[in-house]
């Protein structure tokens, strides 16, 4: 037998290599073209009914229209998304498994929890969806007019008055904290199990104030509640006459909830690009804009690196809160 020279051996192995690049494109062409070839599912870390799920739900609904195949709302609540996010990291990496959450999975969770939870470590943003904004409410009865008296009576009775959080470590809360350091005051916080009680506490006159994400809305209009002021730099497009803290000179206290899509780590590109490019126009939709507002929030799409961006800030900001104020979640 002849042994092949040492330029033939070169020749072989160029040629294989050139082969094996043409298998990857094809393979990743295929992948591409055939995405999605079962049903797609969107895992969310809190139960039926609340603004994630419903957000979720509108998107799965438009996404099996746009993408020809089913997409499907999986809930596994508990944790503040601790259990859906670890669920998703766990999930092969194929476009078949996503994660609708509030951002705080990734910015405030990892330092509330003692978890292996990381989902900046894990997971792969694929954008932001959407935003509420957050709402400084009262008991009917509390004896101030606006934002700046309820401060003035706050300063003069440290501890008197208490705010009402759907929970220790939650948005709500965390508004709390800020707008507290923000504005030199002491406001007690009493957690509740979720929004809807700790609503109905300042509604009964047992709490003096929230920070409410936007479930209070109808009851404002009731007259059930006060609206003070809104909990952010930016107007209110459902309350475009109410005050905010930008307005009131309140600084460093902003926090609007976001929402996003995640994926697992090495999810195809191809994939990552097909969704940004449905759910932004899906966010589009009047109808979709509708959906969203009867939540209190804003369809807004915000492609992957401007919304890594607000990740890192809001992570910045969210774990010096919770060192500063020593939150922990028991």
């Amino acid at each position: 037998m002849t042994t092949p020279s040492p330029r033939a051996v070169r020749r072989t192995l160029i040629a294989a290599a050139a082969s094996l690049g043409l298998l990857s494109a094809s393979a990743s062409s295929f992948a591409q073209a055939t995405w999605p070839s079962k049903t797609v599912r969107v895992v969310v870390g809190f139960a039926p009914g609340g603004t994630t799920d419903v957000m979720a739900r509108v998107l799965a609904q438009s996404l099996t229209e746009a993408l020809g195949q089913s997409v499907i709302v999986d809930n596994k609540p508990g944790a503040s998304g601790n259990i859906a996010a670890g669920e998703v990291i766990k999930a092969a990496p194929d476009g078949y498994t996503l994660l609708v959450a509030p951002t705080s999975v990734e910015t405030a969770n990892p330092s509330l929890f003692k978890s292996t939870i990381l989902p900046s470590r894990d997971l792969t943003p694929v954008m932001g969806i959407g935003r509420t904004q957050m709402y400084v409410i009262t008991r009917p009865g509390l004896e101030v007019k606006d934002l700046k008296q309820l401060i003035t009576m706050a300063k003069a009775q440290p501890g008197k008055l208490s705010y009402a959080s759907s929970g220790t470590g939650t948005p709500p809360q965390l508004a709390g904290e800020l707008f507290k350091q923000s504005t030199g005051t002491f406001i007690t916080h009493v957690p509740y199990r979720g929004a809807a009680p700790a609503l109905q506490d300042v509604m009964a006159s047992q709490a003096d104030m929230a920070f409410d994400p936007g479930i209070a809305f109808p009851h404002i209009k009731a007259g059930k509640v006060k609206l003070l002021a809104v909990a952010s730099d930016k107007k209110s497009p459902f309350f475009p006459n109410v005050p905010t803290y930008a307005d009131l000179g309140i600084k460093d206290a902003s926090l609007d909830i976001w929402f996003g899509l995640w994926v697992p780590n090495n999810t195809p590109a191809e994939v990552s690009a097909r969704l940004t490019r449905e759910v932004t126009k899906i966010l589009a939709s009047p109808a979709v804009k509708q959906r969203f507002g009867d939540l209190g929030a804003e369809p807004v799409a915000l492609e992957a690196a401007e919304f890594k961006k607000l990740l890192a800030q809001e992570g910045k900001t969210l774990s010096a809160l919770i060192k500063d104020r020593k939150i922990i979640v028991e």
